[in-house]
């Protein structure tokens, strides 16, 4: 919640603010009185974050006092964290005094900036967390399979890069990345290295871009649904974010948003997209570019997924497509070798590459140097194609092996999914009835874990769709957890209506 944006509980405010007892012959001075009454309401719930406190004049009349007084006490207040006020809004109450800290004289929350307000959304540390707890079959992270990880491959070039250049590979590189990461990633691309910037995983260059381009209440059209992340980012930006239902390809949809709303820019995953695992066909890549290129509207383009098909090579990326010319391309090696590397890529044309590089400067100085060089040399030396083959084919059989258990376990008509041709997730819609986040609890307590549909709409949406990733854990992982999900959508079935209608498992 974006504090402030709750309304009040009614026109006189949540509480009778005239039956504040001031004591006008004693200490301490009354705005100290009315400011520790008006905490004191805070801590007792009668006052709850979002709701709107009287204006100094109205709460000065109110109590028969100096408007001197309120001014004071709401300053107090907000000195205490407990208060915020917006100019042309009013002011707003934004913490519990529960919430201090034992010994801290003010609130943290009510401390942290609006533009932080806007991201305090937990979801994506929920799912690392989840990830890395080994009591729980996480279907939520999505995370390759790491058994398949080059391990002694990864240990001979670091030792081969150390022994070569020890103080380059830990001293810091350019901020835009290793020379020799950037010719290799430049290589396959088919571009110059110039055109390509290093970043800690494409999260950190989906940031770089929404702090390079967006302006609070920039308008920004984006998957629906969509990566959570990119979701995020655009919003911590200050972004209006505008769904397009990109896996409908509806271009004359598209085109009167871009007439309504004129967005600075258009973000999409083309290639297995994240959370629903389709691919565009080439046409209405082809198309797009000539739509956005008609509007002049940059294009931001996220493939973390592309290596991972499971059969034929993808059609070409709008980033090929198109020539670098208006097109920001997103990729990262956390999909494909593992998250914990942090270490991804864009690319686009060098003015903006160079761009991103300043905003970059800001707050990560260098990516780090040895993890970039053992890459390049995993790159260049074709090890990271073989491991590429190796790591398709386990994803492959996890898949099948998903997509077999549901089958088996999930109770007919209660889940519907459709296989994917590569990527790592499987988007299923419960019937209707079936609420995900409810069902979320009774999995997480039960120790499933998977990501609630809703998150990946930036209208709220999706309240009975789940996303599943199938290549984070083994086969006999899935086919437990399965199994226990299984069972919990089974006893929430009677919460479902009319449950022979529904379509089966695809």
């Amino acid at each position: 919640m974006v504090l402030g944006d709750t309304p009040p509980r009614d026109e006189n405010g949540p509480m009778d603010f005239a039956t504040l007892a001031l004591d006008r012959g004693a200490s301490p001075v009354l705005y100290r009185q009315l400011s520790d009454q008006l905490a004191d309401a805070i801590g007792r719930g009668e006052l709850a974050a979002g709701d709107r406190l009287p204006s100094e004049r109205d709460l000065a009349m109110a109590l028969g006092v100096s408007r001197t007084t309120a001014v004071n006490a709401y300053r107090e207040l907000e000195a205490r964290g407990l208060i915020r006020g917006y100019v042309g809004r009013g002011t707003f109450v934004c913490a519990a005094s529960s919430s201090e800290p034992a010994g801290a004289p003010f609130a943290w929350r009510g401390k942290l900036a609006v533009g932080a307000q806007r991201t305090l959304d937990p979801t994506l540390r929920s799912i690392v967390r989840a990830a890395s707890d080994p009591a729980v079959i996480s279907f939520a992270a999505g995370i390759p399979a790491l058994e398949c990880f080059p391990t002694e491959a990864f240990r001979e070039i670091t030792d081969r890069v150390l022994r070569r250049g020890a103080r380059t590979a830990v001293g810091l590189a350019p901020t835009e990345g290793q020379p020799a990461l950037r010719r290799a990633i430049a290589s396959r691309a088919s571009i110059r290295p110039e055109q390509v910037l290093i970043v800690a995983g494409a999260q950190q260059g989906l940031d770089l871009v929404a702090r390079c381009l967006l302006d609070p209440g920039d308008a920004v059209v984006i998957d629906r649904p969509g990566y959570l992340g990119a979701i995020q980012a655009f919003r911590a930006a200050g972004a209006h974010l505008v769904g397009w239902d990109a896996g409908q390809g509806d271009l004359d949809e598209l085109e009167d948003l871009l007439l309504r709303y004129r967005p600075k820019l258009l973000y999409t995953t083309t290639t297995f997209q994240n959370p629903t695992g389709r691919t565009w066909p080439l046409p209405l890549r082809r198309d797009l570019l000539e739509l956005t290129a008609r509007y002049r509207l940059p294009v931001v383009e996220d493939e973390p997924y592309r290596d991972l098909s499971f059969g034929a090579a993808p059609p070409p990326s709008l980033f090929a497509l198109d020539g670098g010319r208006s097109v920001i391309h997103v990729g990262t090696f956390s999909k494909t070798l593992a998250g914990g590397l942090r270490l991804g890529w864009v690319t686009a044309n060098e003015a903006i590459v160079d761009q991103l590089a300043l905003v970059k400067l800001r707050d990560d100085v260098s990516t780090a140097s040895l993890t970039q060089l053992v890459i390049a040399d995993l790159l260049t030396s074709g090890r990271f194609d073989r491991h590429l083959a190796e790591l398709r084919a386990e994803h492959s059989r996890r898949h099948q092996t998903m997509l077999a258990a549901l089958r088996r376990h999930v109770p007919t008509g209660a889940l519907n999914c459709r296989p994917v041709n590569g990527g790592l997730y499987l988007w299923c819609r419960l019937h209707a009835g079936l609420d995900a986040r409810d069902l979320f609890q009774t999995a997480a307590a039960a120790g499933v874990a998977y990501v609630a549909g809703d998150h990946f709409y930036p209208d709220g949406a999706g309240a009975n769709e789940l996303r599943l990733c199938f290549s984070s854990v083994p086969a006999p992982r899935i086919e437990e957890g399965v199994r226990r999900l299984g069972s919990l959508i089974g006893g929430h079935r009677h919460q479902a209506t009319h449950l022979n209608g529904a379509q089966p498992l695809v």
